[in-house]
């Protein structure tokens, strides 16, 4: 019974939905945010605010290109300030319900450590976003499912297939029916506690792109959030496959210089 009554769920939701089933439409705001364009250059300026008010800041600068189907590869090179200048950070996504490779090079130690696939829900550089949001999270790795349709987006319930490779039981989704660009997500703890929120807060057509330029995420246990602010973005530069190899971590492009 509970089968059916499900199934009678979804085929009401999925009117709604106007002909998009809930995984079409997660695939289309999965190719809005991550693959516009062949590929893409970006400067952002990333602020972190703890639950005491005081912030840090970081500069740094993104090479995203597409590499075909699912695939793309990410580059990550910060500049300022001082304690984590010259570090880089690279991803190569496979897509597909494959894990993503990724490596994070620190000057420091002149050392690139190869980051394993359980840590991609972890802090990335201290702040409040996660490694696995800088190249945007399998769809392949939830299911989905529309909860609600206004005229201006859809809402879309998320769970994990693999409950114990994240720190999340579900995360509700809503994304803009003009671009397909999601502006805010929401999660819940184990215990189904909302906890962190992720918020698209300004949107900007760049080279006819509607392109995300402030986003937030807030960690509503501990009080504190980042803000990234992303500026001088580009699309499709050409750029080379090869930038996006171990030997540049330790050389940084002129691309990000």
């Amino acid at each position: 019974m509970k089968k059916c009554m499900a199934l009678m769920v979804f085929m009401g939701w999925a009117s709604l939905a106007q002909g998009m089933t809930a995984d079409e439409v997660v695939n289309k705001a999965n190719e809005a945010s991550y693959y516009a364009g062949e590929d893409g250059r970006s400067k952002v300026t990333m602020t972190i605010k703890d639950a005491s008010g005081g912030t840090r800041n970081r500069e740094f600068a993104i090479l995203r290109k597409n590499t075909g189907g699912e695939s793309q590869k990410f580059y990550v090179y910060f500049q300022e300030p001082s304690d984590v200048r010259k570090m880089a950070y690279m991803v190569w996504k496979a897509g597909g319900g494959k894990d993503d490779d990724r490596w994070l090079y620190m000057p420091a130690l002149s050392l690139v450590r190869r980051i394993a696939p359980g840590d991609k829900r972890t802090s990335f550089v201290g702040s409040d976003f996660v490694y696995e949001d800088v190249s945007g999270r399998d769809p392949q790795a939830d299911t989905h499912e529309l909860l609600d349709e206004t005229d201006a987006q859809y809402v879309i319930r998320n769970i994990p297939k693999d409950a114990g490779s994240v720190e999340f039981s579900e995360y509700t989704v809503w994304i803009d029916k003009d671009s397909f660009l999601p502006r805010k997500a929401e999660y819940l703890d184990k215990q189904g506690k909302l906890y962190r929120r992720v918020s698209a807060e300004s949107v900007k057509t760049i080279d006819g792109i509607p392109t995300v330029i402030r986003s937030v995420v807030e960690d509503l246990n501990s009080g504190s959030s980042t803000i990234n602010e992303f500026s001088d973005v580009k699309y499709n530069l050409g750029l080379k496959e090869n930038i996006f190899t171990e030997r540049y971590l330790r050389r940084p492009p002129r691309e990000v210089r």
